[in-house]
């Protein structure tokens, strides 16, 4: 495994990510995010889009999760949903591409078999990370031979809905690692330091925490509604 990558076990990984309709949204803001992130212990960085990928590599030099998210009519799938996301990012190298690696129907009804294969005959170096919402998901991904299996999209899917990560301990999370050969990075409402340190315990590679750190539209949302005003 690239020392790069070693860099990130045990270890946190922030989103930094702000879409067109939030009040941060700017690759120059992200950049900056990703300073601070780095500045209070982050080993790497999860970011949306090759723009953002770019200034933040401008001003870090940890590794990076890249995606980009984009809505297609046809399909649900919005994380880095077809080759032409893919090839956005491998002008930016992020060390780690992650997808959309869910049963949901793919743009142009692509299976996702196809497209893994796709990808891995055109950027056969690139590691990959599946985003799952269900265990067996995640075990179909580690059969196809993702690098890494991600949490990210528990309770985002129909297949998925009312699902959360956390609940009984992680439960979801513990059946994956008890399921799975591969590394997983554990992601999605890890909204509490605590959680983090459990989390790290069950035995994950890496973990990635987002809005708790990087949105403070949510974070600031969250003492106005315990003030409840």
């Amino acid at each position: 495994m690239d020392k790069r990558i070693e860099k990130l076990q045990g270890r946190l990984i922030v989103s930094c990510q702000a879409l067109p309709e939030e009040p941060l949204h700017s690759s120059f803001i992200m950049g900056k995010m990703a300073v601070a992130a780095l500045e209070g212990g982050a080993a790497g960085i999860r970011a949306n889009t090759k723009e953002d990928i770019l200034e933040i590599k401008n001003n870090v030099n940890i590794p990076i999760i890249g995606i980009v998210k984009r809505d297609y009519e046809d399909s649900m799938v919005y994380i880095t949903p077809t080759m032409k996301e893919i090839d956005e990012l491998m002008e930016v190298g992020p060390e780690i591409i992650a997808l959309d690696a869910t049963s949901s129907i793919r743009p142009g009804n692509l299976k996702l078999t196809n497209f893994y294969h796709q990808i891995r005959r055109k950027y056969p170096n690139q590691l990959l990370m599946a985003d799952c919402s269900t265990v067996e998901e995640a075990v179909y991904a580690d059969e196809l031979g993702f690098d890494f299996i991600g949490t990210t999209l528990v309770g985002y899917t129909q297949q998925s809905k009312g699902d959360k990560i956390e609940e009984d301990d992680f439960a979801i999370l513990r059946k994956i690692l008890n399921k799975v050969s591969n590394k997983v990075i554990a992601e999605g409402n890890i909204n509490t330091p605590e959680k983090a340190k459990r989390v790290k315990e069950l035995g994950v590679f890496s973990l990635v925490v987002g809005s708790a750190i990087t949105r403070p539209q949510l974070i600031t949302k969250a003492f106005a509604e315990k003030l409840d005003y």
